[in-house]
């Protein structure tokens, strides 16, 4: 069972290597660091943003390159959906008018609902969210 949840900045420190990100990953058991649909989505957006600007040539053999290599990346984890209970907590998270941008606000949520800590470099943000456990293993 998962007991993190890499945001999307930690996904890429981790699909980048990060020393400190991948030391404090192989510390924990497997199966316990997991990604939400929300960060998923946002990864694929980049990628495909990429492959949008690079319609021939070289540059559109290394973004499809890279957008199965973020495929394979995405197996290495759980992934955790964007249920009805989520759903009520962004909701309520919405109604705090908090300074969050939206996509935030989903994993914050998602994090909340299944009681876990987020791994995020981004505490200004996060750090607004009642009751959401945060870490981050970038340093």
């Amino acid at each position: 069972m998962f007991r993190f949840l890499f945001d999307t900045d930690h996904l890429t420190l981790f699909d980048h290597v990060h020393q400190a990100v991948w030391r404090r990953f192989m510390q924990q058991p497997p199966g316990s660091v997991g990604l939400t649909a929300v960060t998923v989505e946002e990864h694929l957006r980049g990628r495909l943003a990429v492959l949008s600007r690079h319609q021939s040539g070289a540059q559109q053999v290394q973004a499809y390159t890279r957008l199965v290599e973020s495929l394979q990346l995405f197996q290495q984890f759980p992934v955790v959906g964007f249920d009805a209970a989520s759903e009520a907590r962004f909701q309520h998270l919405r109604s705090l008018r908090l300074r969050v941008g939206s996509q935030d606000l989903r994993i914050a949520a998602i994090a909340l609902r299944h009681q876990v800590t987020l791994l995020t470099r981004n505490r200004r943000d996060f750090g607004q969210v009642p009751g959401l456990v945060t870490d981050d293993w970038s340093v």
